[in-house]
């Protein structure tokens, strides 16, 4: 499974292009269109440094974030002192996430179920979630298509530059695996006017549609629905991301 460590002090700078108000307000009505309980605790599955469950949290959600990177807790909870939003954060792996009850809305956003080395993986996060959901409780989790794997990351190199710093990310796609490998780079300037030289690196896996609803299912998830990017249209043979929703299985 995948870890950021450099790549942290980093992340809010070069992903500035992502609508994170938009995305949560997006979640925001898919749940209003699904939800069926009124457990209003919502756990941010591999939350990050925080950017949307800052923005659940606002939303009036009881937010819980879950993160296994150190480095990306600490810069959620910094912006929790800053926001003043309720906001509990526990270090845990979302292959054995443990719970002090059950959770009304469970989130996994920005391709996170993509770090998951291997299909056990996926099922062990799946069977966690369903364990702890509140019965007929969401499950609600995007993904990086095939598609975008096999023909936008595949082995393609991007540059990004901000005020701060100068990044080079280098993709390496196993077509046998459609696991992408990147390789980051970071340029940093100091304030002796020097540059700083780091790197970090990490992979994502594709997994296919059937494979995911597979394991939902096995899981006790219900599929209700699945999205192409951030719409409420059936995914496309280009679309990048799927956006499921499932549900618990468990009644009262």
């Amino acid at each position: 499974m995948s870890g950021y460590s450099v790549f942290a002090r980093y992340y809010d700078e070069l992903t500035a292009n992502i609508d994170y108000k938009g995305r949560a307000a997006y979640f925001g009505e898919l749940i209003k269109r699904f939800n069926k309980t009124d457990n209003n605790i919502l756990l941010d599955l591999a939350c990050g440094t925080g950017s949307i469950s800052e923005e659940m949290a606002r939303q009036g959600f009881d937010v819980i974030g879950v993160d296994l990177s150190d480095e990306m807790l600490g810069i959620a909870i910094e912006k929790k002192f800053d926001s003043g939003l309720q906001i509990q954060y526990l270090r845990q792996d979302m292959r054995t996430i443990d719970m002090f009850g059950t959770i009304g809305v469970t989130l996994c956003a920005l391709d996170s179920i993509n770090h998951l080395a291997s299909p056990e993986d996926v099922r062990q996060v799946f069977e966690r979630v369903a364990l702890f959901a509140e019965p007929q409780g969401l499950f609600i989790f995007d993904v990086n298509t095939l598609y975008k794997h096999r023909e936008v990351l595949a082995n393609n190199t991007f540059t990004y530059e901000t005020d701060r710093v100068y990044c080079v990310w280098e993709n390496s796609l196993d077509p046998k695996t459609d696991e992408v490998r990147m390789d980051l780079v970071f340029f940093e300037q100091e304030e002796n006017g020097l540059w700083s030289r780091s790197s970090d690196s990490f992979s994502e896996k594709a997994y296919s549609e059937e494979l995911i609803e597979r394991l939902l299912d096995e899981s006790g998830l219900d599929l209700v629905a699945k999205y192409g990017e951030d719409s409420f249209e059936p995914p496309k043979p280009d679309s990048q991301r799927i956006v499921y929703v499932a549900r618990s299985r468990k009644t009262e």
